[in-house]
């Protein structure tokens, strides 16, 4: 709540600084909160954890009992009839034979009349019906199978979140530390094109003293002019690196933004490659994802085999209905309770095409589980790699710029007092600006090594875990 609290007041901060239009300044926490919370990415995936987790409760009630009510009245415009034997005719022929065979009557066969079927109605104008259905699964191994499924698959939905979050962090510290590269390599662009006017601007001196001759001076010219792109070329790269940060952020590109903070080298020995590679298979979200995934494709296999066994469900039904053509309803209920089992016994193969074709998709993630756990590996070899070789540099190319720093300044000194010349200075400031360039490349190189090793060990701060 602290953190989301600072969020929101920076934000704040932020919208009124852009109502005057000033810039807002980051640090590398504040453009990762700005980042989680606008990342589309994470926005969707964070749907899905909701999602699944709602397929988690629809799974769980197909297990508790249904209850319906239905209820309907019907008024006949004009009563349905059915062909039914006279009974006139029956009545009589009966009274005729009893009174025939008692002896009250002589028997006369014209009194007997042919019996015929006359269409008749046995239904009331008016109907009404209500009904109250109650359903409880007794056995459903389909039903008990899909909440299993469900929740595997809601697990899931929770590790690729995280995976996002992981994935959205090292993007941002890549995008934030190479706005601070291209700060850096703009302020030696820029002091290197200082010195170079200096120079200049000593050469222009002594020239108009008669002190060096013409050469020395279009040489410092030249130097000065050659610089002078270079300048541009990194200003417009910090500008093109504060665009990408700005998509990464998902802030609109008219927002002025600028960061703060260090390129610091820690100097941390390096991990060990196998036991990094034996937590990253432990914590890579990747891997735990296809895991959990290799999961959830089993528990549709046991799904769709549940397909086989039979189902059993209890059932109570009460009924209140009525009927009558002039609405003086004649009402009666009545209710029943009972089970019923059902068991497939043919459907054409296709419950064992389903499960075939779900055992294929488990082996097809169980491949692709050994291909990422592999690819996984080499990433960690190979970071640590980079973080030994950067390590093993770092130290000379420490000392490289306190060297080229000192002889540029020798360069300068022996120039003035005329035992040097416009070579040595040019020189001394190519060598200066390389060994500096050098060493930001290669602390850049340290500091998202280091970043892209936590992301492959699955190391997240907690407070970004869970967002």
């Amino acid at each position: 709540m602290k953190r989301i609290t600072t969020l929101i007041i920076f934000i704040g901060l932020g919208i009124s600084s852009l109502a005057y239009g000033q810039s807002i300044v980051v640090t590398l926490d504040e453009a990762i909160d700005i980042a989680l919370q606008n990342n589309r990415e994470i926005g969707i995936a964070s749907m899905e954890v909701r999602k699944s987790r709602a397929a988690v409760r629809e799974a769980f009630g197909h297990a508790l009992p249904t209850v319906d009510v239905n209820g309907n009245f019907s008024h006949f415009v004009e009563k349905p009839r059915m062909p039914f034997p006279d009974f006139e005719a029956l009545l009589g022929n009966a009274t005729y034979a009893i009174l025939f065979d008692e002896g009250v009557l002589p028997r006369d066969e014209d009194k007997f009349k042919p019996v015929s079927t006359q269409l008749q109605s046995f239904a009331q104008t008016n109907n009404y019906e209500s009904q109250l259905q109650v359903t409880q699964p007794l056995f459903n191994s389909t039903v008990f199978r899909g909440i299993g499924a469900s929740r595997r698959y809601h697990n899931l939905a929770e590790e690729e979140l995280q995976r996002t979050i992981s994935s959205t962090i090292l993007d941002v510290k890549r995008s934030f530390y190479a706005v601070l590269l291209t700060k850096e390599m703009y302020d030696i662009a820029r002091a290197s094109f200082e010195n170079a006017s200096d120079n200049l601007r000593n050469v222009e001196a002594a020239y108009e003293q008669g002190l060096v001759a013409e050469f020395d001076l279009l040489q410092a010219d030249v130097q000065v002019e050659n610089l002078r792109p270079m300048v541009l070329q990194s200003e417009n790269a910090l500008k093109n690196a504060m665009d990408g940060l700005k998509i990464v952020l998902g802030v609109d590109q008219d927002v002025e933004i600028d960061v703060v903070g260090e390129m610091i080298y820690d100097d941390e020995p390096v991990p060990d490659a196998e036991q990094t590679i034996i937590d990253a298979y432990r914590g890579n979200y990747g891997i735990k994802s296809l895991e959990i995934k290799k999961d959830v494709d089993r528990a549709f296999i046991y799904y769709y085999q549940s397909e086989y066994w039979p189902v059993l469900y209890a059932f109570g039904n009460y009924t209140y209905a009525g009927s009558d053509d002039r609405y003086n309803f004649q009402n009666y209920s009545s209710s029943i309770v009972g089970v019923t089992i059902s068991f497939n016994l043919f459907n054409g193969g296709r419950t064992r095409q389903r499960v075939q074709q779900a055992r294929v998709t488990m082996h097809q993630t169980e491949q692709q589980l050994h291909r990422y756990r592999d690819y996984v590996a080499m990433q960690v070899k190979s970071k640590v790699n980079d973080l030994r070789r950067v390590q093993s540099i770092l130290e000379a190319q420490e000392r490289n710029v306190e060297l080229a720093e000192r002889a540029y300044s020798i360069a300068v000194v022996r120039y003035r007092e005329g035992t040097g010349n416009q070579l040595e200075v040019q020189n001394a400031d190519i060598a200066l600006r390389q060994a500096r360039t050098n060493r930001l490349n290669s602390v850049y190189d340290y500091i998202i090594a280091r970043a892209e090793l936590d992301h492959l060990a699955g190391r997240i701060n907690e407070m970004y875990a869970t967002q």
